[in-house]
């Protein structure tokens, strides 16, 4: 098994970040260049591109985030809950059996985020979820004693977990009742419309940061820092993506 492990982590990580340039690519072009550009169209011009349009992009971009979610979570395993990073707790020692807790707050994450986002909007929602993230990284550095590494590498993978949830049980339900409403010249439900647009900004938002605690695996400068690099990353993460969303709304992006 230890000389299959390297082998089979590389074809993984190979598969993972491929399967993640394809979902994030497709979730910015969906969040900040068609929202700005379909609106726009006539009636009939949609009836006629979207139902040809959105489901082939809607194709690679559910099955981007179904590989990326899987090939990450067997990455997880392979690497940190079957040993094999040498360290993964702040005191040398590996998970033991705070491995299982670890998992089970990936799972528990996608309940208390689902029922808090169909409760609660705005900026409240904002805030809590903050909080929430914040505690996650927070329970698996001070209680659980992940180390930096390990307790970025599981937010990013909570953040994961929350956006190929998304993906599959909200926003593609919702979008193949959009799209049949489109081709036979209905109007869309406006709830499922505000429904998976909500979701998929959510993934947008959770994207970034997301894209940073894969990257600073090879930063050792971050170990420093422990959850609080990691609460410091999302809520600039997430203030640099409002800015994208500002800019995209603006008149800049169509020119050339």
């Amino acid at each position: 098994m230890e000389q299959i492990s390297p082998w089979l982590e590389g074809i993984f990580r190979w598969m993972h970040v491929l399967a993640g340039v394809l979902w994030i690519g497709l979730l910015f072009f969906f969040n900040w260049v068609n929202t700005q550009f379909a609106p726009k169209l006539s009636a009939e011009a949609k009836k006629e591109a979207l139902p040809i349009l959105l489901p082939r992009t809607l194709y690679f971009f559910r099955w981007g985030a179904a590989f990326t979610w899987v090939t990450g979570i067997l990455l997880l395993g392979l690497i940190y809950h079957m040993g094999g990073a040498s360290v993964m707790m702040a005191d040398g020692a590996e998970l033991g059996n705070n491995h299982f807790i670890g998992l089970a707050v990936l799972i528990a994450s996608v309940l208390v985020y689902d029922l808090l986002w169909k409760n609660m909007t705005g900026m409240a929602a904002v805030g809590v979820s903050f909080l929430l993230a914040t505690g996650s990284a927070y329970l698996f550095a001070e209680v659980l004693g992940y180390n930096t590494r390990t307790t970025t590498i599981h937010v990013g993978a909570l953040f994961g977990t929350l956006m190929a949830f998304n993906v599959w049980f909200r926003i593609w339900p919702a979008q193949r009742k959009i799209i049949a409403s489109i081709a036979a010249g209905e109007a869309p439900d406006g709830a499922l419309a505000a429904l998976a647009g909500m979701r998929s900004k959510h993934n947008t938002y959770m994207s970034v940061p997301l894209i940073y605690t894969m990257l600073v695996q090879h930063n050792v400068v971050m170990y420093e820092y422990s959850w609080m690099g990691v609460a410091a990353v999302i809520a600039i993460g997430w203030a640099l993506t409002s800015y994208l969303y500002k800019k995209s709304a603006g008149d800049a992006p169509g020119q050339y």
